[in-house]
């Protein structure tokens, strides 16, 4: 049987945001003010059957591949603590709305 780890991914208002430079890596330095809200993504994580990280969501436009966020944080995760890579199944319900895509695709998984 494997591991099963469920979690809630709660949204964020941001008061303030500052812009402050963009890293080596792509991402951006910001500074913010934030508040947390009930609103959340739910994130389901099993042990893998084949190899690597790989994500399903319910928004189809979403990447699936390592660009995902959710893969990207479970390397970060796996290169930070020394834990050897294991193969991983990420589901990403999404109930929090991207860009303008306000209350599209939250029904299931396709």
């Amino acid at each position: 049987m494997s591991a099963l780890v469920r979690a809630r991914a709660r949204a964020k208002l941001n008061l303030t945001l500052d812009v402050l430079g963009r890293r080596e890596d792509g991402y951006h330095e910001m500074r913010m003010v934030m508040q947390s809200v009930a609103l959340a993504d739910e994130l389901t994580l099993r042990d893998g059957a084949g190899e690597g990280v790989r994500v399903k969501s319910n928004f189809g436009f979403l990447p699936t591949d390592g660009r995902n966020l959710a893969a990207v944080a479970a390397r970060a995760f796996w290169l930070q603590t020394g834990i050897t890579p294991q193969p991983l199944d990420i589901r990403l319900l999404k109930i929090i709305p991207v860009c303008a895509r306000t209350g599209e695709g939250i029904d299931e998984f396709a």
